[in-house]
């Protein structure tokens, strides 16, 4: 231990070199002293938990140039390479030693390979530079939830992003009882930099996985998706922590939904990007306790959860006053905040859908930008990235959860899994059970592909559970796990699918606006409590046209009418039984260990959907149920 402790002396300051001196473990140590021995920064700074700390961060980012300020006290912006905007899935791969497999459907290296080629990309990157060391945790501090975990960087941009995402632990590393606690490691480095300090060997990105180690590499990257190690990458080693110790660690929203007399019932939602996550967990007059990631607990037979997280890294396209109020008022007023990727006039951020007129010429993420501007391939760049991002401390919000914190976390009520289906679910509708819900609404929820990825748009999949790309065990282990997490729960959770990308089958317009998911989460909580009542249809508990009738006027002050109601709820039974079907062959192609049980509710549906069929025909009006 005082091996690494000397060798380290030399880049730090003794103010440094007393802070991490106050942590006994030696795993630590050698973690800091093999990545500064390989990365070969000028400097080393630990960040503690303290203001000064944490506001030198911040500095630190705008003195380097990554971040910009702008008028309104507290925000900066930050830009990333063109091609380095989104989570890229071609190289993010996991480090697989040669005594173990993963499934075939998951991007993955030799380790022994793989760590080689990354520790050569990582080697002497961080010359001339400083190395950042953060202790974070995932989940509030001192709870049975808690992972703690480090991330080595030398981007200020990442370090000042991480301080505003997740809870400061510092003090918890320095306590002596978590010495020999597993923690999750990252080692990030932006990698070379061009004169606006952005990634430029975008071709040598690299982001790897190494799940023996629970440690995460990343490489000639800034894109926070990629380079905070503690967002998607770490919930792939969550899960396979959650996988051995009998939780769940879920890519979903948390949100307290007020009901009748004040009654507060907490909701999960797991949602692919781009799909309304944020805006659900976003709702007007209810509370958000996260947007991102939640971890599930079995606790004395009753579903606990929390967010693993303690910020938000959020798409801001689309998000203006009239629909997120909310968030507008908060990334509009003084404070914290970073934005990314968008367009700068004026010292002033603008974006796609922001609800005014956009300026004709700016800065953005390709440098000067003009209306009609073209990129190499002679695509017209737009003035802000479709993912382009801000990240805000969730207490910066107003409709912050009180208990966001709280170690137990809180009793979740419903999880709500939201597909982008243009052909075939209902906009709300609740599962008949647990098991049919897991199944016939996470495992099978197919939804198109979007620009959070950096691939074609457009093109629909099978993403189970929201969480397939970050699945790092076999996806029918992690079914059952599921399956049987609930039926271990003495009060489970009521499940329901939501959908509000339905289309016309005629016109191809939406059938619903971005309003309506105000109205569809007030019945969710209704049904939870058994205070309204539901149409039996083929695929799940529907609600009824005089609840919405009345929920619209309520929620919304607006009429609600029975053709409204009818275009959103008829059941389109051969879109329907096309959908099972391929999610019966995704799973028999990729999940040879899928239970038998998923396959069973699936028949189950298509049954249910041929017999009405036999008796409705092919498109089958609520009110025909009822």
């Amino acid at each position: 231990m005082l091996q690494h402790l000397e060798t380290l002396k030399m880049k730090m300051s003794e103010i440094d070199y007393l802070k991490l001196s106050s942590i006994s473990n030696h795993k630590i140590h050698q973690f800091i002293a093999e990545a500064a021995e390989l990365c070969n920064p000028d400097k080393i700074f630990i960040c503690s938990d303290s203001p000064k700390d944490i506001s030198y961060v911040r500095n630190q980012a705008i003195a380097t140039g990554e971040e910009t300020p702008l008028t309104i006290p507290g925000h900066t912006y930050h830009f990333d390479n063109p091609q380095d905007q989104g989570r890229d899935r071609e190289v993010t791969k996991y480090l697989v030693p040669k005594w173990d497999s993963l499934n075939k459907n998951l991007n993955q290296i030799d380790r022994d390979e793989g760590l080689a080629e990354i520790k050569e990309l990582l080697k002497n990157s961080m010359k001339g530079r400083t190395m950042i060391v953060l202790f974070l945790s995932l989940g509030p501090l001192n709870s049975i939830f808690s992972i703690p975990c480090m991330e080595c960087t030398d981007s200020w941009y990442v370090a000042h992003s991480a301080n505003l995402l997740y809870r400061p632990a510092f003090k918890i590393f320095q306590q002596k009882e978590t010495r020999n606690i597993p923690l999750f490691k990252v080692l990030h480095s932006a990698g070379e930099l061009n004169g606006k300090m952005v990634s430029v060997n975008i071709d040598k990105k690299r982001i790897y996985i190494d799940y023996i180690e629970d440690t995460i590499y990343s490489v000639n990257t800034q894109y926070a998706g990629n380079s905070l190690g503690f967002k998607k990458l770490a919930l792939r080693l969550a899960i396979r922590k959650a996988d051995r110790e009998g939780w769940l660690a879920e890519h979903m929203m948390l949100t307290g939904v007020y009901g009748p007399n004040k009654r507060k019932t907490y909701f999960a939602g797991a949602f692919p990007s781009a799909c309304g996550k944020t805006s659900t967990a976003m709702i007007p007059g209810n509370t958000i306790l996260g947007d991102d990631i939640a971890y599930l607990r079995n606790i004395n037979g009753i579903c606990h959860a929390v967010n693993a997280e303690a910020g938000v890294f959020g798409i801001i396209k689309d998000v203006n006053p009239i629909d997120d109020p909310l968030i507008w008022e908060a990334i509009t007023t003084p404070g914290e905040v970073i934005f990314s990727n968008v367009l700068v006039k004026d010292g002033k951020p603008y974006w796609l859908g922001m609800g005014c007129e956009l300026p004709k010429d700016g800065i953005n993420y390709s440098g000067y930008w003009y209306e009609g501007k073209v990129d190499e391939e002679g695509e017209e760049i737009p003035p802000s990235n479709k993912n382009a991002r801000y990240t805000i401390s969730l207490k910066a919000l107003k409709n912050c959860d009180p208990e966001l914190d709280n170690p137990m976390g809180v009793k979740l009520g419903g999880i709500i899994y939201g597909c982008r289906d243009a052909r075939a679910y209902v906009p709300v509708q609740q599962s008949f059970n647990w098991s049919h819900g897991i199944i016939a609404y996470g495992a099978s929820l197919e939804t198109e592909t979007t620009f959070a990825l950096v691939e074609e748009e457009g093109k629909y999949e099978i993403n189970l559970m929201s969480i397939q790309d970050f699945v790092s065990i076999p996806l029918g282990k992690y079914i059952s796990n599921n399956l049987e997490f609930g039926k271990k729960l003495k009060e489970c959770p009521v499940i329901f699918g939501v959908n509000y990308f339905l289309r016309d089958k005629v016109t191809n317009e939406f059938v619903t606006s971005k309003l309506d998911k105000r109205v569809w989460i007030k019945w969710m909580e209704l049904r939870v409590h058994n205070e309204v009542d539901a149409i039996k249809s083929p695929t799940g508990l529907l609600p009824k046209y005089e609840d919405l009738q009345k929920l619209f006027s309520e929620v919304l002050n607006k009429k609600y009418t029975i053709e409204e109601y009818i275009k959103q709820f008829t059941i389109r039974v051969k879109e329907n039984l096309a959908k099972i079907n391929r999610v019966e062959k995704f799973y028999r192609e990729n999940a040879p260990e899928a239970p038998q049980e998923l396959f069973e509710e699936l028949e189950k549906q298509r049954k249910r959907l041929m017999e009405a069929q036999e008796k409705f025909g092919g498109y089958i009006s609520p009110e025909n149920l009822s």
